[in-house]
């Protein structure tokens, strides 16, 4: 929903530039609305239409000031307080923020100083070495900033799976709905479910070709029009990425979307195996001489070439061939395959949403149980000290005799300290049901120093789960330095269980690590991270992110009913003496 996407853009700025004013609390207020736009399942305009302002300020963070300033959008299609702030700082913040350690005061010197409103700017001014004499700043950041601004060039044009994912089922949708459309499908990197994609490809199946491409073309959500076919139409859609819509023949349609669907080294592959066979492969189906032999689905183009179909996920040309060509493809975990969410977070710390509002929401879902797994000592997440993880577990306690159904477990999500050491002490923390440590500070730690930080924190017996191993947040932030396989191995040996972090930016671990860690027989966890409820629906893409890793069922310990998970955790506790 490009609106919703739009919308909470407006009101992230709005935040940050009432941060550079050093404005207090409203940056919170407006951070805490931005992030619950952004996570609506519904478009934000539809909600307005149904019940005015009253109905928006039902949203989780927006009270009737920013409700009044969503209304000022929708009818207007802009905020006057945003107006203003622009007008008078014409800042890209969208850009500058988006480096690592960039905050809005930051950048708010930076241009007062030196003029700097945009990456452009920045990098020239960093590159002439204006940075570093200021005051605050430094030769350290001068480099930090060259770096961030490095990284974020390599990423460019390249768009967050989750963040668009939205936008795309409304279209599927849309489309599929249209009278005479028989069949539909996403193809490309979307498909693949890739952490970032950098367009969308849709086939569609219609005898009436015209129909769907004036219909795709007119799409309230199309900015412009690349090009406008017979059977093809190319577009530009409001968030920035382009889709291509193409109606296939019926006998093409497989071969079709196994040529879309990709990748480009998994088809090489696949192409060299029909010439090897006499036959020749492409988009219009698989030909002896000028004979089609299959082209109409995808199981009948791989059959032909003696492979079993092979998940979408899975086809980056990484062994996916020969595993099918013995018939060892792994069976990879589904969405109802998960029986639980172990990281979320609550009102007790950065959370949204009650303890009681989430565990509604998770038990609506089908859910069996929920981990509660707040942040400890984080001062911007209103991290949990002893004492008030104390008085969060009292409360569990009586919403488990309260609410029937599912179980709410009594988690937290710990921070190492430079270290290794945990921020909680082990009495409290042997209070929970399991507990989760990440790496939340001290990013860019040498590599042999990261490794024996993470290592010693999964020494702790009290320790379970390691959140967002390599703590990259795409786009942002490179993933830490570490020795991986040593990790692993270490993981194996002290019984820890590695995170698949579900938030889009994050996405961590990553496929290529989801496949060591299992092949090093290392159990893991899908997790949401929720910072709300609509947040929960992230699993789907962490399931995604398991699967292109090659995980199955039996990888995952959230894929084990309450009584298998609870024996799991406690086998850790029993090997407590070993450990100590």
């Amino acid at each position: 929903m490009a609106k919703n996407q739009e919308l909470a853009k407006i009101l992230y700025e709005i935040a940050d530039y009432f941060e550079m004013e050093g404005v207090a609390f409203k940056p919170y207020a407006y951070r805490k609305a931005a992030l619950s736009v952004e996570a609506l399942q519904e478009d934000v305009g539809e909600i307005y239409s149904k019940g005015g302002t009253k109905l928006l300020e039902n949203i989780p963070g927006v009270g009737r000031n920013i409700a009044n300033e969503i209304k000022e959008y929708l009818e207007r299609g802009k905020i006057k307080r945003h107006q203003i702030f622009r007008k008078k700082l014409p800042l890209n913040l969208n850009e500058l923020t988006a480096i690592e350690g960039m905050g809005p005061r930051k950048a708010k010197i930076l241009y007062q100083k030196l003029g700097a409103k945009d990456l452009k700017s920045l990098e020239r001014a960093a590159r002439s070495h204006k940075i570093a004499p200021l005051f605050g700043f430094g030769q350290k950041t001068e480099q930090n900033i060259l770096q961030g601004i490095s990284f974020l060039k390599r990423s460019k044009g390249r768009f967050l799976l989750g963040e668009i994912l939205p936008t795309i089922e409304e279209a599927y949708e849309k489309i599929a709905k249209l009278r005479g459309v028989e069949k539909i499908n996403v193809a490309g990197s979307v498909r693949r479910m890739k952490e970032t994609v950098g367009d969308v490809d849709f086939l569609v199946l219609s005898k009436n070709p015209k129909k769907v491409m004036d219909f795709c073309a007119s799409l309230p959500e199309v900015v412009r029009i690349w090009g406008k076919g017979a059977t093809k139409t190319s577009l530009r859609l409001e968030q920035g990425f382009d889709m291509d819509i193409r109606v296939v023949a019926k006998r093409s349609y497989g071969s079709a979307l196994q040529y879309f669907t990709g990748s480009k080294e998994h088809n090489i592959a696949i192409r060299k195996i029909a010439i090897d066979r006499g036959l020749k492969l492409s988009e219009y189906g698989l030909f002896r001489g000028k004979k089609i032999i299959a082209g109409e689905t995808e199981k009948g183009i791989y059959k032909k070439l003696g492979l079993q179909w092979m998940p979408p996920e899975l086809r980056e040309n990484q062994g996916e061939i020969e595993a099918s060509s013995e018939n060892k493809l792994p069976q990879l975990i589904n969405i109802d395959d998960i029986r639980g969410d172990l990281h979320l977070h609550t009102t007790w710390s950065e959370g949204k949403q009650t303890i009681e509002e989430m565990a509604s929401m998770a038990k609506a879902m089908g859910y069996e149980y929920l981990g509660i797994s707040d942040h400890a000592n984080l001062p911007v997440a209103n991290g949990l000290d002893e004492k008030r993880f104390l008085k969060q577990m009292k409360e569990i306690d009586g919403l488990n005799k309260k609410i029937g159904g599912i179980k709410i477990l009594k988690g937290a999500e710990i921070n190492i300290l430079k270290d290794g050491s945990l921020d909680i002490k082990d009495q409290v923390l042997d209070k929970m049901d399991y507990v989760i440590a990440g790496i939340h500070s001290s990013f860019k730690m040498g590599k042999a120093q990261m490794t024996e930080r993470i290592i010693r924190a999964m020494r702790n017996p009290r320790l379970n789960i390691i959140s967002h191993l390599t703590a990259r947040k795409i786009g942002e932030r490179e993933e830490c330095q570490m020795d991986l396989g040593k990790i692993i191995r270490a993981a194996k040996e002290y019984n820890i269980v590695l995170e698949v972090n579900s938030q889009p930016k994050r996405m961590d671990l990553k496929d290529i690590n989801i496949r060591r860690a299992k092949e090093a027989g290392v159990k893991m966890v899908i997790s949401t991270d929720a910072h709300n409820g609509d947040h929960l629906r992230f699993m789907e893409l962490g399931v995604a992110q398991a699967r292109r890793g090659w995980a199955e069922k039996k990888d995952i310990i959230n894929t084990q009913s309450l009584g298998k998970l609870s024996s799991f955790i406690k086998k850790k506790k029993n090997n407590r003496n070993r450990l100590e």
